[in-house]
């Protein structure tokens, strides 16, 4: 992973505007023409307001100013970064002349993200701090590039973006509120923003040339290199981000495009997807009762429904001590368990691809107490079922709109699971972007469980027990003392006299989550610790009274 050059946020707008002129420059000739913008340090979903105009730091020296443009009717996210003058544009040359001069003497690095810190080596080797404002024809003395403080940290800026970063990507990069960037041919970037939905960019390719350039050389550095023989190609960022590339027009008729969904450090927490309305806490609740108890869960829906995001915010709901392995095509799922095999496939079409298929396989054979899937697409989702059918939790993503086409899919060309082993699994929840107040948010639909397999109508029986009310934006509880799972399998496993207690304890659970909120405990390991605390030690261990 690429070693973080842009961690130190200055927290004061005075301090920001005074260290950087380029900051400086944008916020007098913004507050000009449409009001100073509200600095902050962190956003929240309270702020899409009908006026938003928001100024908030990246990562010293880049920041970002988000706004609305009444005119267009678009979401502006305008990047903040220096700009190299025409002068320093010819030191940058220059500079970058001489570093190759002096890269000889260090080993060629065996990965990019170890190529930092050589880089910024040889740049202290051919530069100098001066006084004295420096120019191409004068700049060298004593065999170094004299530089002012200010030139030295523009073209330091470039020097690192350009060759170990992401180029003209970075803000993009270190901006922990995007989610999706999206190049469709020559032009400005649009992004999808986790407060703002999309937002268009001031960040633009000008033309096929320096388009085509940037896949090229973005995707060399992640060894799956484009070519007009080879033209979409997908691929894991140094970050760990997953990227698909479309080389050319011939397919592309706008330009060359690549989208890029990002990776996150720090996984979104089930507290935050409850303060969303994504689910309820009584939703949450019930998906604690299961992961804790290893039940087999699909997590279903179209494409950018949130389905891997509530995945991994629920898996902190998986005993501690568990041990856990995920097996994924990309990697995006982080676990909490600190027992926990990660497995990412190996596919190029060469004889030594490892796929999904055999990864499972694998699993099954270390054992583990729970498996999660990134997605069942294909002839694994066969394996996954024997999984279950053997005693394996197993949890996944699934392609599907609703229980009824999940199904059809998994009893289906190519997966081929026996419809009559269905009800291996326990619960299904369906998960979609949806429109609701104006805007588009994602929403839990439906939760079913699946009840078993009916032989003589060779039909699937299941029991919805949890919906979404679409016109008040509430879930509705419509398995409260009718659910199979709490019920015949979770009760019954906990050895309740009386099993419809479950639905006490889904009710302490619900608390819980809502006195989290309430408590705004939004870090996904900081949920993590008061869940593994919870398990191990009860009640007491809370650090509040429910």
């Amino acid at each position: 992973m690429v070693k973080r050059r842009h961690a130190d946020k200055t927290e004061d707008l005075g301090q920001a505007m005074a260290k950087y002129p380029h900051l400086r420059k944008y916020v007098e000739e913004v507050s000009a023409g449409m009001g100073q913008p509200e600095w902050v340090m962190e956003l929240n979903k309270n702020m899409r307001g009908d006026h938003p105009s928001y100024l908030y730091p990246v990562g010293d020296p880049i920041f970002v100013h988000v706004f609305r443009d009444h005119e267009k009717g678009k979401m502006v996210y305008n990047v903040i970064e220096p700009r190299l003058t025409e002068e320093e544009e010819k030191l940058y040359d220059k500079i970058l002349d001489k570093m190759i001069d002096h890269a000889h003497k260090y080993k060629v690095p065996n990965h990019i993200e170890d190529a930092g810190d050589i880089i910024e080596k040889i740049f202290k080797e051919v530069v100098k701090i001066s006084d004295k404002q420096a120019t191409a024809i004068d700049g060298i003395i004593d065999s170094k590039i004299h530089l002012t403080q200010l030139q030295h940290d523009n073209i330091w800026y470039y020097v690192f973006r350009n060759r170990v970063g992401y180029g003209k990507m970075e803000p993009f990069f270190y901006d922990p509120y995007l989610e999706d960037i999206h190049c469709t041919g020559v032009g400005n970037i649009k992004t999808i923003h986790k407060i703002f939905d999309m937002v268009y960019t001031n960040v633009e390719f000008r033309d096929d040339i320096e388009l085509n350039k940037y896949i090229l050389d973005a995707s060399e550095r992640v060894e799956r290199p484009v070519s007009d023989a080879n033209s979409v190609v997908d691929a894991i960022m140094p970050d760990g981000s997953r990227v698909n590339f479309i080389y050319g027009r011939e397919l592309s008729l706008e330009g060359s495009s690549f989208t890029v969904r990002k990776f996150s450090e720090v996984p979104v927490s089930i507290i935050q997807i409850v303060n969303w309305g994504t689910m309820s806490a009584e939703v949450a609740a019930y998906l604690w009762l299961c992961l804790e108890n290893g039940m087999n869960i699909f997590v279903c829906g179209e494409t950018a429904s949130g389905k891997t995001t509530t995945l991994n915010a629920s898996a902190a709901f998986i005993k501690p001590d568990d041990k856990v392995y995920t097996v994924e095509n990309t990697p995006e799922v982080t676990m909490p368990q600190e027992t926990w095999q990660h497995l990412v496939t190996r596919e190029a079409g060469k004889d030594t691809d490892v796929t999904m298929f055999t990864l499972l396989i694998a699993a099954l054979r270390s054992r583990p107490n729970y498996i999660i899937v990134g997605e069942i697409r294909g002839e694994e989702g066969n394996v996954a079922f024997q999984a279950m059918q053997t005693g394996h939790p197993v949890m996944s993503t699934f392609h599907a709109g609703n229980p009824h086409t999940m199904i059809q899919r998994l009893t289906g060309h190519p997966i081929n699971v026996p419809i009559a082993s269905i009800d291996n699994l326990n619960v299904v929840l369906i998960q979609q972007a949806v429109s609701h107040g104006g805007r588009m948010v994602r929403r839990v639909l439906s939760i079913t469980e699946i009840e078993r397999y009916y032989d003589a109508e060779n039909k699937v029986i299941t029991r919805e027990v949890f919906s979404w009310d679409p016109v008040n934006d509430v879930h509705r509880f419509r398995g409260l003392y009718n659910s199979y799972i709490l019920e015949k399998k979770i009760a019954s496993m906990l050895g309740y006299a009386d099993t419809r207690d479950i639905y006490n304890e889904l009710d302490r659970r619900k608390r819980i989550i809502e006195r989290m909120v309430q408590e705004e405990i939004w870090n996904y390991f900081d949920v993590w610790e008061i869940l593994s605390r919870f398990q191990k030690e009860g009640e007491s261990a809370l650090p509040f009274v429910i």
